[in-house]
């Protein structure tokens, strides 16, 4: 059997287990090992393994990972997720659909503490969706915002998204980080937008105006977030400066929050144990996927697949857009079928030597993979952060979550269109920082 044969038999069966229900980390180390040994030896697999297991869990740059979750607990824990979301309660909710626009920058501002998304819709969820309750609005507008507005956790650094397609590619995850900003502004603007145009055709999905608000009120509300513009600006703005490089950033996050938790008295036993246990297990998670899609990349490259497919891209007469367009459709795709995470270490073995070979920037290239994963998270029927909101809102269907999200999903799509059209959005930030 040839290699390119033995590679596509590989990926049949990696596909044929994850349906079965195995771990995806443990799916790709398995085909991984299995046809290294079929390529190569059995005695040459098994260091490959036992290598790249260790290399991957002891690489000190992949500490950011427990960091930057640290980072999110320890924002929870101090109650900025609330502060934020009152601040921004105070300044729009005379707008058109203020509540749901309040709650899109609360999770933007908890988005640039926290890596985590599902963690941004499960703590705006218990906060903001009682108050849009309590003004009528209906159920599909507040639990597809709260869903939509998590997502922005994926993409607004600190990202996770970020340091896993770094890890995958060996990119700079500095750069990576900045190269969210713009694009995590922009995607902030759009939700806000169509909250604001929803309600404004159709008012019956927020029905009750909550009270005006003095401007003393809402100039006072305004110290509500500066612990987020602290913490932000130590991090983003010491990588951005090249003062400090992306884990030494994480530290100082995670520290920064801790000593705030610390000052407003509201660290307990309970909630650091629950901080630090959180840490571990989203880290762990991480580092078994990348190290399984490191293992079953090795195996794709003997195969001599990914050499292939770019070869064959690279070779049709097609502008490099169409094919980009190509990979934007197949991951909305499979979004609907796996978590964001998982997707992109399943992918990128085969899609990044693609992008490569057409000239792409890889760091453009990580802003739409990151917007895509973004996508997946509240894509029907495996949307976690839709998963996530049904645990908080038990009395709204899940197909009711999933229908309020829609309009988010294509406006995340639209923003995927129009970094593909002006890449600088992306790229802006990350060149200045090489000047």
């Amino acid at each position: 059997m040839d290699p390119i044969t033995s590679g596509i038999l590989g990926s049949v069966l990696l596909i044929i287990l994850l349906f079965l229900g195995m771990p995806i980390a443990f799916v790709m180390m398995l085909v991984g090992f299995v046809g290294i040994s079929y390529l190569t030896s059995v005695h040459a697999a098994m260091p490959v393994v036992a290598r790249t297991v260790y290399e991957t869990a002891s690489n000190y740059p992949y500490t950011i990972i427990p960091l930057f979750i640290l980072m999110g607990g320890f924002a929870g824990n101090a109650g900025i997720t609330q502060e934020l979301y009152q601040t921004f309660d105070k300044w729009f909710r005379r707008l058109p659909g203020g509540l749901g626009i309040a709650t899109i920058a609360a999770c933007a501002g908890f988005a640039a503490l926290s890596g985590s998304s599902v963690a941004g819709a499960a703590a705006m969820g218990t906060i903001a969706l009682p108050e849009m309750r309590r003004f009528n609005y209906a159920p599909r507008l507040a639990t597809g915002a709260v869903a939509a507005g998590g997502t922005l956790g994926f993409l607004i650094p600190p990202s996770l998204g970020f340091v896993v397609y770094g890890m995958l590619t060996e990119q700079s995850i500095g750069k990576l980080l900045i190269s969210g900003v713009l694009p995590g502004v922009l995607l902030s603007i759009a939700f806000i937008a169509i909250i604001f145009f929803m309600v404004k055709m159709n008012p019956a999905l927020a029905p009750m105006t909550p009270g005006a608000v003095s401007w003393r009120e809402k100039v006072l509300a305004l110290s509500g977030i500066w612990e987020t513009l602290l913490v932000f600006l130590l991090v983003m703005g010491g990588i951005y400066l090249g003062f400090i490089n992306p884990t030494e950033a994480g530290a100082i996050g995670a520290t920064a929050l801790f000593v705030i938790v610390l000052l407003k008295k509201r660290l307990t036993l309970d909630n650091l144990f629950v901080s630090l246990l959180e840490a571990v297990r989203i880290s762990v998670m991480v580092l078994f996927l990348v190290a399984g899609a490191n293992v079953f990349s090795y195996f794709l490259a003997l195969s001599t697949i990914p050499t292939a497919v770019s070869t064959w891209m690279a070779g049709l007469q097609v502008s490099p857009y169409v094919i980009l367009a190509i990979i934007v459709s197949i991951y909305l795709v499979l979004g609907c079928f796996l978590d964001a995470i998982s997707m992109m270490v399943l992918t990128m073995p085969v899609i990044f030597p693609v992008i490569t070979t057409l000239g792409f920037d890889p760091i453009y290239f990580g802003v739409i993979c990151v917007l895509m994963m973004e996508a997946g998270l509240i894509t029907p029927p495996m949307g976690l952060n839709v998963y996530t909101l049904a645990g908080v809102a038990k009395d709204v269907p899940m197909e009711e979550i999933f229908r309020g999200a829609m309009p988010f999903l294509i406006s995340i799509i639209a923003i995927v269109f129009l970094v593909t059209i002006f890449p600088k959005i992306a790229l802006f930030l990350p060149n200045m920082m090489g000047r």
